[in-house]
């Protein structure tokens, strides 16, 4: 659940999950070689910093190169589902009946979390839901040997050398079991997918036991996860995400991420709630997923810690947008938008905004903040409405 600066992974009943990874320090780490060596020198660094040998022995001793953790590096599943069809997949029924049991099973806990960190229970449950299914899917990946394959790899050492550390350090107070522990094949632990160093700083043992076991216990699980969105920065009794209409002479040029006016001013544009009322003093942008024709958002402040937790637009919208569902919203309007494009017309369309000097990053299919921002400058000069939604008549333009 910690921030990830690349693709997102796959899971089987979570569908397209959120993967994160912290700031991991800019010296280059050592990696490659003989992986006996490498392991050698991990065990080293750790004893320097203050760990036991003995955890360090008990942690690496038997690790080994797993495979198929490279094969979904190397491969990771790429993002290109819309909005309406990704929320439609993963905010699914059974989610909202065992969400709402979960907030009630769990009240105390989340009462706790509100009190000392502001967090919301509908947020946590939504990201609760989204990674592991309330737990139930959380990898099979033996996690020391995906951090240690992923460490001794030459792609991103940096990020998962201090992974493998904390693995050692999470032995050592007996809150991990080397031979026994599994996760995500990036070595996200528990049911909320946290990393080693985020649970050795943001673990909290909320049922008592004197272990932070984000596997097997709820409550530490949830107690911690408000404990990481609190320190990403959430403002606490403020909203996050708001379904709204708009009326269809607003200046679509002002609308995305990075745009912001107050609700006020929002509202004074005859933008309207379709629940609650608009936090007229907040600073909101107004987001359009798939465009004028569909569902439309107030983003908040708050939204932004989505963003923090997962990179991903559809992602982080779609887990904003649960979080209402759970607090009590209806369902959104879906609208009638525009016809996308597909796979291949969205790489063309790519390919033809690179051509013009626009920085779409990959040719990868994939509708991106760069490619959502290029969309709506061509738009905007084409004189087509510049909602970033891309078309096949825009790409018919180009």
């Amino acid at each position: 659940m910690t921030r990830h600066p690349f693709p997102l992974k796959t899971f089987a009943v979570a569908a397209l999950t959120g993967l994160a990874l912290m700031t991991a320090p800019a010296s280059a780490q050592q990696c490659g070689g003989d992986f006996q060596a490498f392991l050698a020198g991990v065990k080293q660094e750790a004893v320097a910093k203050g760990l036991s040998a003995s955890a360090a022995d008990q942690t690496l001793s038997g690790a080994q190169i797993d495979r198929k953790v490279l094969s979904r590096d190397r491969a990771q599943g790429v993002f290109k589902m819309t909005f309406l069809d990704f929320s439609k997949r993963v905010i699914s029924s059974y989610r909202m009946k065992n969400g709402a049991a979960n907030m009630q099973k769990y009240a105390s806990v989340f009462d706790r979390v509100e009190r000392e960190y502001g967090v919301p229970a509908p947020v946590i449950t939504a990201f609760w839901a989204l990674e592991t299914d309330f737990g139930a899917v959380q990898g099979d990946f033996n996690t020391v040997n995906a951090l240690a394959t992923l460490a001794h790899d030459c792609r991103r050492p940096e990020l998962f050398r201090p992974q493998l550390i904390a693995a050692i350090e999470m032995v050592q107070h007996g809150d991990l079991d080397p031979r026994n522990t599994t996760g995500a094949w990036a070595g996200e632990i528990g049911m909320v997918q946290m990393l080693p160093e985020d649970i050795i700083k943001f673990g909290k043992d909320a049922d008592g036991d004197g272990h932070v076991r984000l596997k097997a216990s709820a409550p530490d699980a949830i107690l911690t996860a408000g404990a990481f969105i609190n320190h990403l920065g959430w403002r606490p009794g403020e909203p996050w995400l708001q379904e709204v209409t708009v009326p269809q002479n607003l200046n679509w040029a002002e609308t995305g991420l990075g745009k912001t006016k107050s609700g006020n001013d929002w509202a004074a544009l005859g933008v309207q709630p379709r629940w609650g009322q608009i936090s007229g003093n907040l600073p909101a942008s107004l987001l359009l997923p798939q465009g004028r024709k569909g569902p439309a958002f107030l983003a908040y402040p708050n939204y932004n810690i989505y963003l923090e937790w997962n990179q991903s637009f559809i992602y982080t919208t779609s887990a904003a947008y649960f979080a209402t569902r759970l607090a009590g919203a209806p369902r959104y309007d879906a609208g009638n938008p525009d016809q996308g494009l597909n796979d291949a017309q969205m790489k063309q369309l790519q390919t033809k905004l690179s051509a013009l000097g626009y920085d779409v990053g990959k040719i990868d299919g994939i509708l991106g903040a760069g490619t959502r921002g290029a969309v709506q400058q061509v738009q905007q000069q084409l004189g087509m409405p510049a909602d970033a939604w891309p078309t096949p008549a825009l790409l018919n333009r180009l």
